[in-house]
């Protein structure tokens, strides 16, 4: 989710600030099960967003960044049961920041935000499919909705889950998501705790954050000083 998405509804946040202490004054057991809840859902995008990449060939429909382009339409595997299977990983990667945050109209301001956003791209891309593959194309799109998954429909992909393209295309995304769960705890046990002594400093988040930092190094280092992460034939 674009960093603009979230300074756009940065206003709605402040406005309901007065609103976030009687949320942070909640039971710690029930602020312990939403937590729970928003790791939840964002380690449910970040699988969404690993299996797509690991099963999904290159220069195929879904997988391009830089500008339009398909040699053959997915149509299997995680594509016989939505279209955008990486925005919706993307979606619930944020949501579960969205929740951490513990501000629903922040997290419906956003979720509006995303919507209107991706929205257009989605549109844009579709257009170009359907003038690329046709009527295929209308058939796919008449079956597979486009954002909440039809799961009775899953047909298996004729590509093996390829869990080394996860590794080499995601410890960017991975990183990003812990970083702004460790930004957000910080700075809200900041806020409503103190962080008064060196012990104070030492949390979870933090802990989790170093290690995902140490393994994001690796895989970068890996990624463009060896052969372990290269690229394959048909593969991303």
């Amino acid at each position: 989710m674009p960093v603009f998405v979230f300074l756009a509804c940065t206003p709605i946040f402040l406005w309901t600030y007065p609103i976030d202490f009687i949320v942070y004054s909640m039971p710690l057991v029930l602020k312990l099960f939403i937590v729970l809840i928003a790791v939840s859902v964002s380690v449910l995008g970040m699988a969404i967003r690993a299996y797509t990449i690991g099963t999904t060939p290159h220069g195929t429909s879904g997988r391009n960044t830089d500008k339009q382009l398909a040699k053959q339409l997915n149509t299997k595997g995680i594509y016989s049961i939505v279209r955008h299977p990486l925005y919706v990983g993307n979606y619930l990667m944020w949501l579960g920041l969205l929740i951490f945050i513990m501000d629903f109209p922040f997290l419906l301001a956003t979720s509006l935000m995303f919507w209107l956003y991706y929205e257009r791209i989605m549109y844009a891309e579709e257009r170009y499919l359907e003038g690329e593959f046709g009527q295929q194309y209308i058939d796919w799109s008449m079956r597979v909705p486009a954002f909440i998954p039809k799961f009775r429909q899953f047909q298996k992909g004729d590509v093996p889950f390829h869990f080394r393209s996860v590794l080499r295309r995601e410890y960017p995304g991975l990183m990003a998501i812990t970083l702004c769960f460790t930004v957000v705890d910080y700075l809200r046990t900041a806020l409503f705790y103190g962080l008064h002594s060196f012990v104070d400093w030492i949390r979870p988040s933090g802990i989790i954050c170093l290690h995902v930092a140490v393994l994001v190094i690796v895989l970068r280092y890996l990624k463009h000083h060896s052969q372990l992460l290269a690229s394959e034939p048909n593969r991303d």
